[in-house]
């Protein structure tokens, strides 16, 4: 049973697939494309671009999130990853952290080119997490 309305989780996966086409991944030629909801309610969309130096490749994940943030959001609520690979892909552990960031229990959903797809929650992914609330004053 999915934690997300049916036509919410559609519009996502709809948006990460589209987003995978949108990809630039000349090195690697993995695909990745993602679509984030926000505590808005609307979607946004990112794929994955890649650099010759390789260290400055953005994920899909943190390219949509970052649309998200840029426009004002500040609130995730499900991320939706596609691959068009028959094994499916979760986030890596730095989409994790910056998810967790803006949506410490969201819903992540992986899709791939088969009718498989994974639902679960970032604090299962991700559990023990550090983030904002760490960094909270502490009273001495």
């Amino acid at each position: 049973m999915s934690m997300l309305p049916r036509p919410v989780c559609q519009r996502l996966e709809k948006a990460a697939r589209q987003a995978a086409a949108k990809s630039y991944s000349p090195y690697s030629r993995f695909k990745v494309g993602a679509a984030v909801l926000a505590g808005s309610g609307k979607i946004y969309a990112g794929c994955n671009v890649e650099n010759a130096s390789y260290g400055l490749c953005n994920c899909a994940e943190r390219t949509a999130i970052f649309s998200a943030i840029a426009a004002g959001e500040r609130r995730i609520t499900a991320v939706a990853v596609y691959t068009p690979t028959k094994a499916l892909t979760r986030p890596c552990g730095a989409c994790r952290q910056v998810i967790h960031e803006f949506g410490p229990k969201a819903t992540i959903i992986s899709v791939g080119q088969s009718r498989a797809r994974i639902e679960t929650t970032l604090d299962v992914l991700l559990p023990g997490a550090f983030g904002p609330k760490n960094l909270k004053r502490q009273k001495l």
